[in-house]
């Protein structure tokens, strides 16, 4: 019940709203988060901030499709926070730990894409890349286990 009353939260600041939102529309949101991850590995030895912000994007690809599993889309200027906050209501403690570290990865990508002098480091690209294949894995297992009717492609 206490899910339910955080994102009535969300939607009552005008956050997100209640949609209904065809399974197709999660399938290609992690169809495109393990491309993102395959972008990220790619662009590694190139270009740092290119890998980080592709593993970011299939994090955060990953968290919208759980968000349109659940029936909810984001509606707001600041998407990436709201679908990162309803990612933690939905998934709780459990995965707590990941919610953090995805938001603090959304902190340093706004750094950079905002300040282009902020540089990432090889070791957060690298990291980055770790972290994105464990979240897209574990927040799709969480998904299809509450929507069995889908088939999500999952490493």
């Amino acid at each position: 019940m206490l899910i339910n009353k955080r994102i009535e939260e969300l939607i009552d600041k005008k956050l997100a709203k209640k949609e209904e939102i065809g399974f197709d529309q999660v399938i290609k949101h992690i169809e495109r988060a393990h491309k993102d991850l395959i972008v990220a590995k790619a662009n590694l030895e190139i270009d740092e901030e290119t890998a980080y912000n592709s593993a970011y994007l299939a994090m955060l690809r990953t968290a919208r499709a759980l968000m349109f599993s659940q029936g909810y889309r984001p509606i707001d200027g600041s998407q990436h926070k709201t679908v990162i906050d309803f990612a933690g209501i939905v998934l709780g403690e459990e995965f707590k730990k990941l919610v953090n570290r995805l938001d603090g990865m959304r902190k340093t990508r706004n750094e950079f894409t905002y300040n282009p002098g902020v540089p990432i480091s090889p070791t957060e690209a690298k990291e980055s890349i770790k972290l994105g294949r464990e979240w897209v894995k574990q927040v799709s297992s969480f998904i299809q286990e509450k929507n069995p009717q889908l088939n999500l492609f999952t490493e």
